[in-house]
């Protein structure tokens, strides 16, 4: 019937096209609705798929990837300061461009003694190895639109 299409072209709206088979016999109203839910979840992760393509092309893709690693190695470094996995470990929160956007060296140093002042072992190495890691960093902030 006529519900089906519309469906159809309610789940396919930008352009994509969605086809359903409809039931033998006289289905219920309940199985119509299965396969529409099934589109309308495609649709949706399609257009998922499409912001994330957008974030990339915002951002420089090599200083998001150096970011990641520095995140990844940031979290393996504090659980082993805190001896702990990830999961269990203190509410640690590093803020990367907050670094970036210190004045200098020892202002960095500083913000991550705060940070970490209630940890047991020596941090001194870790400081100092983030510190240098962030070094000629930038932050990851929107890029500005170039005016005309």
């Amino acid at each position: 019937g006529g519900s089906e299409a519309a469906a159809a072209a309610a789940a396919g709206g930008g352009g994509n096209r969605v086809f359903f088979q409809s039931p033998r016999g006289g289905g219920s109203s309940r199985e119509d609705a299965v396969p529409a839910t099934a589109a309308v979840v495609q649709v949706q992760q399609q257009q998922r798929r499409q912001q994330q393509g957008k974030v990339t092309v915002k951002y420089d893709r090599k200083e998001l990837r150096k970011r990641l690693v520095l995140e990844e190695w940031i979290v393996e470094q504090l659980g082993q300061l805190y001896g702990c996995e990830e999961e269990e470990m203190p509410d640690v929160e590093i803020d990367i461009d907050d670094l970036l956007d210190a004045a200098n060296e020892e202002e960095r140093a500083l913000k991550l003694q705060e940070t970490l002042v209630d940890c047991y072992k020596p941090t001194e190495e870790f400081i100092k190895e983030l510190l240098s890691r962030i070094r000629g960093m930038r932050k990851l902030s929107p890029p500005q639109k170039k005016s005309i």
